[in-house]
């Protein structure tokens, strides 16, 4: 399969995750283990098939950021998931893709990388666009939302995922592959005693629908489609890579709407542009 076809199959596959999400019977929390859990027991099995070799004495050497990362990757899933419980697809997938802008702020303070009035300008036109987003809608559906907790779970998850992108510029000798399988194995054994304790363990009487539902998520929608990414990224430039990662947020808007029956109004749909026009822009032309 061509790298690029690749990055656009994983990045529809990304997008429809949220329907999925939304018609699974159990907690975000457990939700999260299981998406970890299943996700990397399938990649342990695609490194063995394939002979990935990762060396241990370089995971060794990155192991606190693996540990810290994977707990972080965790936390965020478990945010993005309580944000589809509350509000549409779209807000909480577009209050997510805050992440970028994230990094651009924490970059500036972390790794001491200047934060120019264009940045700052992309940052505030984002900001624009979230208010936008939460103003008042006139379709019926938006009345059984709880929007405004729906939008902060989502940008309290694009601010573990930004953590996340930052802890892996420190990790050194690691591929993409070695240091997600490793990260998602973290987040499952962090996640595992959470789900315990706040949730109870309800997977162990799930209905068999949202078993389907659990193992699409883990099998295809996180070890397929990382397998698909990692497998593309080495043969593309990062910019085309940054562009691509748009199909994301446009099929999940799309699919909530054929399969959900969810829309957007226009005043929405200008701050959904503002958002991802101004990570866009931030990724593309920035300047050093």
């Amino acid at each position: 399969m061509h790298a690029k076809l690749k990055i656009v199959t994983a990045m529809i596959i990304y997008g429809s995750i949220g329907t999925f999400i939304r018609n699974i019977d159990l907690f975000p929390g457990e939700i999260a283990f299981l998406r970890a859990a299943i996700g990397s027991m399938f990649l342990i099995g695609v490194s063995f098939f394939f002979k990935q070799q990762s060396s241990y004495k370089f995971i060794k050497k990155n192991i606190l950021l693996l540990i810290l990362s994977g707990t972080a990757l965790g936390i965020n899933w478990i945010f993005l998931f309580q944000a589809y419980e509350y509000t549409s697809i779209a807000n909480a997938t577009l209050s997510y893709y805050f992440a970028p802008l994230h990094v651009i702020v924490l970059a500036s303070f972390i790794l001491k990388e200047k934060l120019t009035p264009f940045r700052i300008g992309c940052v505030l036109a984002a900001m624009l666009g979230l208010s936008l987003i939460v103003m008042f809608d006139g379709d019926p559906l938006y009345y059984s939302y709880n929007h405004i907790p729906g939008i902060a779970y989502g940008l309290l998850a694009s601010v573990f995922y930004a953590s996340v992108i930052l802890m892996n510029k420190f990790i050194k000798s690691l591929s993409g592959f070695a240091t997600t399988l490793v990260q998602l194995m973290c987040a499952a054994l962090v996640l595992l005693p959470y789900a315990a304790l706040k949730d109870g363990l309800g997977f162990l009487s799930v209905s068999p629908t949202s078993i389907f539902l659990v193992l699409t998520v883990g099998i295809i929608h996180t070890g397929i489609a990382y397998l698909l990414f990692f497998s593309a990224i080495k043969d593309l430039k990062g910019q085309t890579i940054a562009v691509m990662s748009y199909i994301d947020p446009i099929s999940a808007v799309i699919i909530a709407a054929i399969f959900l029956g969810e829309s957007m109004s226009f005043i929405q749909i200008t701050g959904g542009i503002f958002i991802l026009g101004s990570t866009f822009l931030s990724e593309k032309f920035a300047p050093n």
